[in-house]
């Protein structure tokens, strides 16, 4: 492959793409970045239907999406809209449609867009093994574009747009078999429904690579966007609708889909976002609304292009793969090489009172319960203040916490053997010298010190200060590295390149965070998410420093949320569930809360809720255990992607998938 995902990975801007209409909101080309949601009610009830898409668009929700699992359900769709234009409400629809292409041709008559899964809208997913010959395989291709060309036509006639919309949890047995449950996979099934498009004169297409795995969803948007970059060098692109699927709640809900979709508009990938929570679909829209607005609100303030860093960030942007490092010893622990990644509790100013502070971390600790806190990092702003580190060091000895603690200090305040001190935190800003630079390392040497040099610089210096560091002595020190900077998450890239380039790509690395004291909380959670998360899914980072969040145990708590959506570290059961729809045969938030209840003191395990088939047997072989509702009542259960128990009544669901996980040894009594 010759093109690549974005122009630079090291300077944001945002991908060019073609305008798509869909009524009369604009996606893509200068338009602001478009928030949507569903509708979870049944499409048949037209006034429920309707009244939930005019509340979502009173929260801000620019585009509505209602399923039309059948016919009957698309003809509704004329209804819905009529009550909507009666109540003068004009936010456009979208169908969603799997398995059924008639109701696709019926609901283009009625809405300004249609989406279509790949994966069920000529296919079927059975799981079946099969090799086909390359004549085999064009002729199931053709079939599927002869059921396809239909709707093509159909929309182009009628000015409607359509969404391409793959989902790794219903990749057709066709593309399965030959490409895998993988990225590619994913891709390869959306251009095959492009190529028909095009062929037909269709342009008006959007594209979503959705999965409940954030590493996989932001792996295969970026190889999306170089394969299409491939079929037309420098043209606009087709707009994308980011999301990861089956996100589940809360939380932990926020902080995956931040971490997919974050990663994504931190390379300006994107046009329209939808989050996908288990939760009312209007709490999605405030969500969804905080994570475009960071991103919209850079369009006027463009980052110029850094120096190159002489090497590339990570070895393959389109798989994970954690970076190689040296361990380094760091007080009791190591980081870096095979050790998981680190979680440090970010104090902030050294505290007056070191005795209090060691209180409320150790309370904070248990309250975290099961949560290692790994580190405590403090910041001291002058030589005055260096004592306070020491007083804290003992303190929290008294409180017999044995844990390494890292001191954050300016380069003129240099490194000292301290109680409990096992880190210097050197922090490199705008001004730094050559010569202080070798006094830091210097000290640090002569005091048994671990040194992280932390460079707190625009993108553009960098590289120099990795140089000069590297210059002064730091090449052979067992130092860490981090880096802050307006924009983390490049600024983290250019310090593994340029470390890369200069022959010191081992050396780990330290990714940190603190809240802004002042900013919406969900608007720090969704930026902790972003600014963390993006890197650890690039396989970047040894540890995650992280304060701020009110107490020891919520920044503890939120970086091992982190984690786990990153796929790195898993603290607790993981569920995946989807958000409601109209297809959802059980009430989603309740049964998932009910679930939740049983099973979430099970770390490492992965449980999938699902309302219905759609991407219920998908996700399945993702997930150890699965609960997918199969008819009005009826639930049926998975283990991995095989159906074991079918067709249980709702209320005996719940115990029955106890019961199948403690037949898997996979229960302890909580």
């Amino acid at each position: 492959m010759t093109a690549s995902f974005v122009a630079s990975p090291f300077a944001p801007r945002r991908r060019a793409t073609r305008e798509v209409r869909v009524g009369s909101v604009g996606l893509g080309g200068r338009n602001p970045i478009r928030v949507q949601s569903m509708t979870t009610t049944d499409t048949r009830d037209t006034t429920a239907t309707a009244d939930q898409a005019e509340r979502l668009a009173a929260a801000g929700c620019e585009i509505v999406r209602v399923t039309a699992p059948s016919i009957r359900d698309a003809q509704n769709l004329a209804a819905i809209r009529a009550e909507l234009t009666r109540r003068g409400v004009e936010v456009p629809l979208v169908a969603d449609i799997h398995f059924t292409p008639n109701a696709a041709l019926e609901a283009a008559e009625h809405v300004e867009k249609v989406r279509i899964n790949p994966g069920n809208y000529a296919d079927k997913k059975r799981f079946a093994v099969r090799e086909y010959t390359d004549a085999e395989y064009a002729e199931e291709l053709e079939r599927v574009a002869e059921r396809f060309r239909p709707l093509v036509r159909r929309c182009k006639e009628l000015g409607r747009a359509m969404r391409i919309g793959t989902n790794h949890g219903s990749l057709s047995d066709r593309i399965m078999n030959r490409f895998g449950d993988t990225p590619r996979g994913m891709v390869e099934s959306a251009l095959e429904f492009l190529d028909v498009c095009e062929s037909e004169g269709f342009r008006d297409v959007v594209f979503s690579m959705k999965a409940s795995n954030a590493q996989v969803a932001i792996q295969a948007y970026r190889l999306l966007v170089a394969r299409l970059e491939e079929r037309a060098p420098g043209a606009p692109g087709y707009p994308f609708h980011l999301g990861v699927t089956e996100a589940g709640d809360g939380v932990d809900g926020r902080v995956k889909s931040a971490i997919g979709i974050g990663a994504l508009l931190e390379d300006g990938i994107g046009d329209t976002i939808r989050v996908s929570l288990t939760e009312d679909p209007v709490q999605e829209v405030p969500v969804a609304r905080a994570l475009a607005a960071r991103y919209d609100a850079r369009v006027g303030t463009p980052v110029p292009a850094p120096p190159d860093p002489g090497a590339a960030f990570v070895a393959d942007p389109y798989a994970h793969a954690r970076r190689k490092t040296r361990a380094v010893s760091v007080g009791p622990l190591a980081l870096g090489g095979d050790e998981p990644v680190r979680v440090e509790l970010d104090l902030g100013p050294a505290p007056l009172d070191a005795d209090a502070a060691a209180k409320e971390v150790a309370a904070g600790i248990e309250r975290a319960g099961d949560l290692a806190c790994e580190g405590v990092g403090i910041d001291v702003a002058s030589e005055a203040e260096r004592a306070r580190a020491g007083g804290l060091g003992d303190a929290l000895a008294r409180a017999r916490l044995e844990l390494p603690l890292a001191v954050r200090a300016p380069l003129v305040v240099a490194p000292r053997a301290l109680p409990g001190v096992a880190r210097w935190v050197a922090r490199v800003e705008p001004g730094w010298q050559p010569s202080e630079l070798a006094v830091a390392a210097r000290a640090a040497a002569e005091a048994g010190l671990v040194l992280e040099w932390n460079l707190h610089l625009p993108l553009g210096y960098l590289g120099e200060a990795v140089d000069a560091i590297l210059d002064a002595g730091g090449s052979a020190a067992p130092a860490l590295f981090s880096a802050e900077a307006p924009r983390p998450v490049h600024a983290t890239r250019l310090l593994a390149a340029r470390l890369e380039a200069r022959g010191a790509g081992d050396r780990p690395l330290v990714l940190r965070h603190r809240s802004d004291p002042f900013g919406p909380a969900e608007d720090a959670l969704l930026h902790a998410a972003t600014d963390l998360g993006a890197p650890l899914c690039d396989g970047l980072g040894d540890a995650v420093a992280v304060g701020g969040f009110g107490s020891p145990e919520r920044s503890l708590s939120l970086a091992y949320r982190i984690l786990q959506g990153a796929r790195l570290r898993t603290s607790w059961t993981e569920f995946i569930s989807c958000p409601s729809c109209g297809r959802t045969l059980f009430d989603l938030e309740e049964v998932t809360a009910r679930i939740k209840a049983r099973t979430q003191h099970l770390p490492g395990l992965k449980i999938a809720v699902m309302g219905c088939i759609v991407n219920g047997p998908g996700e399945m072989a993702d997930a150890d255990f699965g609960y997918v509702g199969s008819g009005t009542g009826l639930v049926s259960l998975y283990v991995g992607k095989e159906c074991v128990v079918r067709n249980v009544p709702e209320a005996e669901a719940p115990d029955r998938l106890v019961d199948l996980i403690r037949d898997h040894g996979q229960w302890t009594d909580p």
